[in-house]
């Protein structure tokens, strides 16, 4: 059964059809094929049980002031306007939960100053391209609620387990682009130097931000709202921003509602298709098996995550990141918890080498997203400028391995 899953999993994804297509003919394949049980008829309550929860925050972009209020505090470290990018698109992060929506914001705000500074325009851009990548890790994240759908897991906790992780590899970012410049100094282009008294006025435009944030994720822990309630309240307040900025228009509401109604669509098709196939996978003792091979490979529950995460790089570089995420999660999640592993902690280590996926070539979405952005150049640019960010990752992945507290604490602490 393993090996007939598996080449049908390859030969439809070489086929090059939609995630939900592929998701669906899988499960129908597993009914057809493998078990009697008529698992289409299921469909139906399937999509109505798991499809009744709305899963996307919107939000209203303050980048440029954020970018704006941050370039004083950061100017004065080797790399200048990089550690800017870094801390922009941490901060975005925590208002934003898309890698692509920070990465094309922040993006769209800093990249016309490589020329203009005389920046590397490599690790720039590369700077850029794995900053973004952070809005998966740092809370609201909208792959760690799709993750917690698809396990069951509590999507505060996997909040609450993403924060410590999110700043640490923020901080590793930030100390990559320190060593880079450090030996290149020239790497670092030209910047002004800035007065305390310009550095505390410009501290207001990082208020709204920040009370987003709080006021989205503040109000989960709180006990206040739900996670699709919190939502609500952030598409509110993302709203009031938008109306306090002057940027507000009918054109702008029309084209939010069209562009989240689209990617809403889009995401609960996959996600109905996944559940679908998930329940097929249970019925036939699909997970069974893989833990009983695992099992006679005889390796310790620390090689099997170096097992899984070679396999998470190897798969980003031909699936993106949400095609990978409703693939996966579903079949390894019960094995790593059965290894003693918490769902929380797994969680985060999906988000860490989901965001690996995101600048691996080919198909690393957030450094198409910076490519497109450009008026000139060529996409192996932004791959090689990514490459010292993704060791950043792998030692952020090491570093929760061996001491798995990192991400554990805050939600055995504060959830209780």
């Amino acid at each position: 059964m393993l090996a007939k899953f598996t080449v049908a999993l390859l030969v439809l994804a070489i086929l090059g059809l939609p995630v939900a297509a592929v998701l669906m003919i899988l499960g129908l394949l597993i009914e057809g094929f493998v078990t009697p049980v008529p698992i289409h008829a299921m469909l139906g309550s399937i999509a109505w049980e798991n499809g009744r929860s709305d899963l996307l925050f919107s939000v209203s972009g303050v980048a440029a002031r954020m970018y704006s209020a941050l370039l004083p505090w950061l100017n004065w470290l080797p790399g200048r306007l990089m550690h800017t990018n870094i801390a922009t698109c941490t901060l975005f992060a925590a208002t934003s939960g898309s890698s692509v929506a920070t990465a094309a914001t922040v993006g769209t705000v800093a990249i016309p100053q490589i020329k203009a500074l005389g920046y590397n325009e490599r690790l720039f851009l590369g700077s850029l391209a794995a900053g973004g990548t952070l809005g998966i890790l740092i809370p609201p994240s909208i792959n760690m609620i799709i993750y917690g759908a698809l396990t069951n897991t509590s999507i505060p906790q996997l909040y609450l387990g993403g924060v410590l992780p999110g700043f640490l590899l923020a901080g590793l970012f930030m100390l990559t682009i320190l060593i880079a410049c450090l030996i290149r100094p020239r790497w670092s282009g030209r910047g002004e130097t800035y007065s305390w008294g310009q550095r505390l006025k410009s501290l207001p435009d990082l208020l709204p931000p920040i009370g987003l944030f709080l006021l989205v994720v503040g109000s989960i822990y709180a006990g206040w709202a739900t996670a699709t309630e919190a939502a609500a309240l952030g598409v509110l307040a993302a709203l009031g921003l938008c109306l306090w900025s002057g940027r507000f228009s009918l054109a702008l509401l029309h084209k939010a509602f069209e562009d989240t109604m689209r990617t809403t669509a889009m995401i609960m098709l996959i996600l109905v298709a996944a559940f679908f196939l998930n329940f097929a996978v249970v019925l036939t003792g699909l997970v069974r098996q893989l833990t009983d091979v695992i099992g006679a490979l005889n390796v310790t529950p620390q090689e099997t995550v170096l097992i899984v995460v070679l396999m998470y790089l190897m798969l980003g570089c031909v699936l993106d990141v949400l095609s990978m995420t409703v693939l996966t999660v579903p079949v390894l999640t019960p094995i790593m918890v059965a290894l003693g592993y918490d769902a929380v902690w797994f969680g985060i280590l999906v988000m860490l080498v989901s965001e690996a996926a995101l600048i691996t070539p080919p198909v690393g979405m957030n450094a198409y997203v910076i490519q497109s952005l450009r008026t000139k150049g060529r996409i192996e640019d932004v791959f090689i400028g990514t490459l010292p960010f993704l060791i950043a990752m792998l030692v952020t992945i090491a570093i929760i391995t061996l001491w798995p507290d990192i991400v554990m604490v805050l939600p055995r602490t504060l959830m209780r």
